[in-house]
């Protein structure tokens, strides 16, 4: 299995509907933080996320967060 490839150095804040989204994971996708496919053949997959209501959300795009797909911190510390 590869490993991810960071997205970028922050979490990205985005205001989400109610619905469901699809996080990439690999950090490959062109459509960060959501997945567009490019993770196929890598051995990771992409996390299935249900919002139920109306939020800001921070995506996670270091790819290290200990809670996918949201952001916990974890591109403050050295990779």
């Amino acid at each position: 299995m590869d490993k991810p490839v960071e997205a970028g150095k922050t979490p990205v804040a985005l205001k989400n509907e109610a619905g469901t989204y699809w996080w990439c994971a690999c950090g490959r996708s062109a459509n960060q933080p959501f997945c567009d496919g490019s993770h196929k053949g890598t051995g990771i997959v992409p996390l299935e996320v249900k919002i139920t209501s109306p939020g800001e959300n921070y995506w996670c795009m270091c790819k290290r967060t200990k809670t996918p797909p949201f952001c916990d911190g974890s591109h403050k510390t050295p990779a």
